[in-house]
């Protein structure tokens, strides 16, 4: 029996139609789990061990502290300045003859020397630094109290110095052995002791000849000396004819037939000032010839070869009388100047009007206190800076029956008041008068030329310092150009 195809192909379709359907049923049965497993809660189950991490908390860092950033512009440049001033003055002999001491005597029998001084103690205190000749010796009681031709003196004078304001004493001249070599001692012990400071004389050889002192923190190198009138052959001086002194190095002095000696003294005492720290230089001279009132070629030859040994400014005395002022050119360095005066007179004495045919004229009354400034600048330069000249004039009067001498300071800033200030009759103020003429017609013109030209030199100075601070390129040095030397001709051939 035959089978049937259409019918065996019917059922095979049946099959297949129910397999699709068993497969859409597993698939949503699948599709509804699926759902059904994100939508249920899952159960929370409790941990048996507490594990607590503790996380880092985030905080807020405090916020930088804010630096002033550093300047990017230069200070504005300064130029130098002067930062220190000293002005030292200088006065003339302390000529102490037996009638001007003997007005000083007391009651007592002590001497006070206090009038001498009433007067210009208020210009020589108010300097920096003073100083004065002293025309004597303190030699004591082992001498005689007396004036020319030895000197010695009640020794309270040296506390009237004092109290005038001084600050040095020059002790080197041609009196100061008038005691003889004790006396030349006593002299520096006492003067020392009322706490003054002494130039010219030493107590033995291994003091030093010179000063160094600091005044106002400006160091200015200081010497003196005397001219003799002798000396042996071990060096010892005889000073105004008298025994040489008994031992070496006591007394600073010079041979007018021996000069080059001199001047290598003092250019050894320069570079040993320098080397203490001098920063500008005073040579103090006793020389000259009395009563002259003008210098003569010993002097100039002296002054002109100490400013070419670079020495700033040169005081000198011994002729009792006022000498001219001036100012000294270097032969050995242009830009080097010595301001000089030639004798500053006398600053007390007895040499009067009447009293000797030696000095009819007055001049011998007069005398100049003589000041020069220094300045020192930020840099460290120290410059003489100015110079001037106040004449003074001894005064010989009556006070209430007793006899004065009185160094006058003739200020013609103040003239008007000179006979209320000093008591003078018209007489006296007319002497006054005329003693500031005699002076200034010694001085004048050579302080004026000094003073001019200081006063250019410091314009001209800061005016440098002016541009070395604002156009430095004005002092900049020149660029030069690189120099090619030449190849030497064997190189070349040892090239080739």
């Amino acid at each position: 029996m035959s089978r049937n195809p259409k019918r065996r192909g019917s059922g095979v379709i049946v099959l297949l139609i129910i397999l699709i359907l068993v497969m859409i049923a597993a698939t949503g049965g699948i599709i509804w789990l699926c759902i059904d497993m994100v939508n249920t809660t899952p159960s929370q189950t409790t941990p048996t061990v507490s594990h607590v991490i503790e996380l880092p908390v985030e905080t807020t860092a405090p916020a930088p502290t804010q630096t002033q950033p550093p300047e990017t512009t230069q200070p504005e440049p300064e130029p130098e300045r002067v930062i220190a001033t000293a002005t030292i003055s200088a006065q003339g002999d302390l000529l102490m003859h037996k009638p001007v001491f003997e007005t000083c005597r007391q009651s007592d029998g002590s001497y006070d020397f206090e009038s001498i001084f009433r007067y210009v103690k208020e210009y020589t205190a108010s300097y920096d630094y003073a100083l004065a000749n002293l025309e004597t010796t303190f030699g004591g009681d082992n001498y005689p109290y007396q004036g020319n031709p030895t000197f010695n003196c009640p020794d309270s004078l040296v506390d009237a110095v004092v109290g005038a304001g001084y600050d040095m004493l020059l002790t080197a001249n041609n009196h100061c052995s008038d005691t003889t070599t004790s006396g030349i001692k006593r002299t520096l012990e006492q003067v020392r002791g009322a706490g003054l400071e002494t130039l010219g004389t030493q107590l033995n050889d291994e003091e030093k000849k010179y000063s160094v002192v600091d005044i106002n923190g400006i160091r200015i190198g200081m010497l003196c000396y005397t001219y003799a009138s002798g000396v042996t052959g071990d060096g010892r001086p005889s000073l105004n004819g008298l025994t040489p002194v008994s031992e070496v190095g006591l007394v600073n002095y010079f041979m007018e037939n021996n000069l080059d000696k001199f001047y290598a003294e003092v250019k050894q005492h320069l570079a040993n000032m320098e080397a203490d720290g001098a920063e500008a230089t005073i040579v103090y001279l006793h020389w000259g010839i009395e009563y002259q009132m003008q210098e003569n070629s010993t002097q100039r030859t002296i002054a002109q070869k100490l400013c070419d040994l670079g020495v700033d400014v040169i005081v000198g005395g011994h002729p009792h009388v006022v000498e001219p002022v001036d100012l000294l050119e270097s032969t050995v360095d242009p830009d080097h100047k010595t301001v000089i005066i030639y004798s500053l007179g006398n600053a007390v004495s007895n040499q009067r009007t009447g009293i000797s045919t030696l000095f009819p004229t007055g001049y011998t009354e007069d005398g100049a206190l003589f000041t020069v400034t220094f300045e020192k600048y930020s840099d460290g330069s120290v410059y003489l800076a100015g110079t001037d000249v106040l004449p003074t004039w001894v005064n010989m009067s009556t006070v209430n029956g007793t006899k004065e001498y009185n160094i006058l300071p003739l200020d013609i800033d103040r003239e008007e008041e000179w006979q209320t200030l000093y008591n003078l009759t018209d007489a006296l103020l007319n002497s006054a008068k005329k003693s500031y003429e005699r002076t200034m017609g010694i001085v004048g013109d050579g302080l004026t030329e000094c003073q001019s030209y200081l006063e250019q030199a410091k314009a001209d100075r800061e005016a440098y310092y002016y541009d070395l601070a604002y156009y430095p390129e004005k002092y900049a040095a020149p660029e030069t150009e690189a120099v090619t030397e030449p190849i030497a001709a064997e190189t070349m051939d040892a090239a080739a």
